[in-house]
This record gives structure tokens, sequence and C-alpha cells, in this order.
């Protein structure tokens, strides 16, 4: 008997508790933000239960908000079935929608993403775009992705391009028009520097220039300039084209040297005068200076004249 009570005692406090539960009223929340295009009745009450998820009605515009009376309030969730629902001091709310704004910046790494993906535009590279005309002011809705490029028409070597887009939340397209410069770092000096200097990593800067204009002159890669020559005194900032450098000379006109005749396992060595100056691996005349005649050979290393050549050349020797 005492089991049974407890049972209908149990009971009725879990019917008590249920019935409660069915009578408590959602409460407003007052003023909301959204990112969705719908706003659900979560969004607008506290307590909503198992109807949070239900869809009230459309949100504003990404961007902008709209004011609610309470009547507009209890219109909009009767489809929901909430009859009744705590106010809590409110006679209107402002329900606003999050958007993003749709700038250049936004457009223009769109731009970017595809000319990378296609190979035009490179890591060493950046792009400048301007506008035939200024955008329209335009807020996309808050997603991962607020705008995609859906066309774009440009051709390498051209700088005009135009562009589609699909902005979220915008049904409409927007369409737009301007020039690409496409921009590549290229070595500058860091200071003014005498012909004959050998350049090292603490010479060079890399700054970007027009592609178009690198093109034109020639682009020389840093790892081409580290060790090599002036070929003339050169200003700070000054770009360096690929005649501003060459390898150092080894040998200097009217250098004595040493000459190495090599033929197989013969090999002989003398001395004479450079008659004209030369980097490693260049050609230099070589006068001998106790027979007068004038021997052709090429620079080796530590300033050596290694001749490779016939009976001709042993005769000079």
């Amino acid at each position: 008997m005492i089991v049974s009570l407890l049972k209908r005692t149990g009971i009725a406090i879990a019917l008590c508790t249920l019935a409660g539960a069915a009578q408590a009223e959602p409460m407003l929340r007052g003023d909301v933000t959204v990112s969705a295009a719908i706003v659900t009745v979560g969004d607008l009450f506290d307590g909503a239960g198992l109807s949070a998820e239900t869809a009230v009605f459309r949100a504003p515009a990404p961007g902008t908000s709209g004011i609610l009376s309470l009547e507009d309030i209890a219109s909009a969730v009767q489809a929901a079935g909430i009859e009744d629902f705590e106010p809590a001091g409110f006679d209107r709310i402002r329900v606003a929608r999050t958007g993003v704004e749709v700038g250049s910046d936004l457009l223009s790494g769109l731009i970017a993403d595809d000319l990378r993906s296609k190979g035009i535009l490179t890591a060493d590279m950046e792009m400048d775009i301007a506008l035939d005309t200024p955008l329209p002011g335009m807020i996309a809705a808050d997603t991962v992705n607020p705008a995609a490029l859906t066309i774009l028409r440009y051709m390498p070597g051209s700088s005009s391009f135009s562009a589609r887009f699909q902005v979220s939340g915008i049904e409409r397209p927007l369409d737009i028009s301007g020039q690409i410069q496409l921009m590549i770092a290229a070595p500058h000096l860091t200071r003014t520097l005498p012909q004959g200097t050998i350049l090292g990593a603490n010479d060079i800067e890399m700054r970007m220039i027009p592609l178009a204009y690198a093109e034109s002159i020639g682009l020389v890669a840093v790892d081409e300039i580290m060790g090599m020559a002036l070929q003339r005194q050169t200003r700070e900032g000054v770009m360096l084209k690929p005649s501003d450098i060459a390898a150092p000379e080894i040998i200097s006109r009217n250098d004595n040297v040493t000459v190495v005749f090599q033929q197989g396992a013969l090999t002989l060595t003398t001395t004479g005068k450079a008659l004209n100056a030369a980097s490693l691996s260049q050609p230099v005349s070589v006068l001998n200076t106790m027979t007068n005649k004038v021997l052709q050979g090429v620079a080796t290393q530590n300033g050596t004249v290694t001749v490779y050549s016939g009976p001709q050349q042993i005769a000079g020797l």
C-alpha cells in the first residue's frame, strides 16, 4: 500500500511539473541581431522550447534593421503555435541583420586568387586594380563567402579586365571593369656603390615595380646578383638590370700572371703580362716577356691563365 501511494505521489508531481512547463510563457528578448536570412522563434524569445528553430519571418536586408511592434510579433508567432508570451516590458523591438561591406579589397582578393590558380600571379608578384567606375554601396550577408567570382575576362599582357560577382544575400550580380597592373619584386641597391663593388645580401633590397617595365628592361634574380661586380658607380635606390653587373675580374690588364700549358700528362709553366682584363673562364691574351710572343688562354682560379692549344702555343712558351 505504501509503495502504491509513493507511485501515485510521484506521478502527480511529474504531471504538475509538466503542466507548469506547458504553461510557462516564452519571454521576449528585446532587440536582436541575426546573421541568417530567416528570423526564428528562438531569436526572439527565451524559453522557446521545441519551437526555437521555427521560422517566423524574413530578416531585413544585410546591414539593415527594422522595428517590430508587439502586435507584429504576436501575429507572426501565432503560426508557430505561440499564443501568449511575456513582453518583458517591451512595446517594440529592433531586429538587425549583420552584413559585410563589399569593398575593393574583397573583390581584388577574389580576382587575385583566380589569377594565382591560373599561374598568372606568382608568389613574388602583387596586383593593383583601378576601376572604371566607383563601386556601388553594397552589403553582403555575413557568411563564410560573402562574395564569389563567377566570371573573369582578362588576358595576360593586357591590363583591361571585366568581372562578375555573386554577392551573398543579393540576387542581382555585381559587374565591374577596370585595369589590372601586375607588380613584381625587383632588386634595388640599398646604398650608393662604386664601380667594381662585389655585391652581397646587405647591398640589395626587393621593391615592387610594374611587370611590364621589368620585362622591357630585363629582370635579374637575386641569386644571380650575389658575388657579381657593379659595372659602373650606381646610386642608392636604383633597380639593377642585367647590364649593370658582371662577373668580377680576377685578372686586370698589365697584371703579371702565371701561364699554365696543359696537354695530357704534359704541364709547362711560365710567366707573362696580361693584355686584357678577364673574369673567371673568360679569354685572356698574355705576352710572354721572354719571347715577346702572345699566348691565348682563359682565366682560371687564383688569377692564372691556362692554355689549351697545340704546338704553336708550346713554341710561344
